[in-house]
């Protein structure tokens, strides 16, 4: 069978999984959706206000011709990226797909939907809202996510690791447990959908329709067909995390990250299990 052959058939079967399933098992989170998702870091990860843990994946692709450098990625192999926005159920609330895999994954975030839509809060994301048992400054909801993210209002990174106090070190660790429901989302994508444990060999638009297809199923296998068994075993899964380089800290950026630090240090946000 022939290349261009063997291309139209894949796009004439993964692009109707993407239609049919998209605005089913991949749809805009409504406000109550939102509260919902944060629930679960609250209860999984004993974060709170959180709506999401955000990572991106180096998929492997043969080197397109005539592309330079520009799928060569910091690992030293060609991919294109899957930038996802998780929750605790291990399914994909936002996507971007196909960006070139030299592209930081902070600078993909500002390129993309999903981060202009963060910025601009056109995804209807609740209010800021008071910590469980706060009375104090109502904490905006975030997102989660590595050292490779820029610090801002909306997304919530580390703090560096040297030099680190034990309110700082607490903060990590409770940003961690909530970060790695994006990493074992990863983990679960590659080894339920094998194509990805090695270079795909399609041009990048075809890959893209690839990945596109796999996600929504991905989703549909989380929301119908998972089992208690299956994320028993998840946290064995290999990490999908793509750390790439660090960004510049905003104020308001700093000032909420304090914020939640702060209550994670406290009585009432304390959490035993961190030590």
């Amino acid at each position: 069978m022939g290349t261009s052959t063997i291309a139209g058939v894949v796009r004439a079967t993964c692009s109707p999984i993407w239609m049919r399933l998209k605005a089913s098992v991949l749809p805009h989170p409504t406000r109550q959706q939102w509260l919902d998702i944060a629930q679960g870091f609250l209860e999984r990860a004993q974060f709170p206000n959180c709506i999401g843990a955000l990572d991106g994946k180096h998929i492997r692709v043969k080197k397109p011709p005539n592309s330079g450098s520009q799928y060569y990625n910091y690992k030293q192999f060609f991919s294109v990226v899957l930038l996802a926005l998780a929750d605790t159920n291990y399914r994909f609330i936002i996507v971007d797909i196909g960006s070139y895999g030299s592209t930081a994954v902070a600078r993909i975030l500002r390129a993309s939907r999903m981060g202009r839509w963060l910025k601009s809060n056109q995804l209807d994301v609740p209010q800021p809202a008071n910590l469980p048992g706060s009375t104090g400054p109502p904490a905006p909801y975030v997102v989660v996510g590595d050292e490779g993210f820029a610090l801002s209002s909306q997304l919530m990174r580390p703090f560096p690791r040297r030099g680190l106090d034990a309110k700082r070190r607490t903060f990590n660790y409770r940003l961690s447990r909530a970060r790695r429901f994006v990493e074992c989302a990863f983990g679960i994508f590659t080894h339920k959908w094998r194509v990805f444990l090695s270079p795909i060999q399609l041009a990048p638009q075809n890959v893209n329709v690839v990945i596109k297809a796999c996600v929504v199923l991905h989703n549909y296998v989380r929301t119908y067909e998972a089992t208690p068994d299956e994320d028993a075993q998840v946290e064995s899964l290999p990490s999908g995390s793509d750390t790439i380089q660090l960004g510049r800290s905003g104020l308001a950026g700093l000032r909420v990250r304090e914020l939640f630090a702060d209550y994670f240090l406290s009585p009432i946000g304390s959490f035993p299990s961190h030590q």
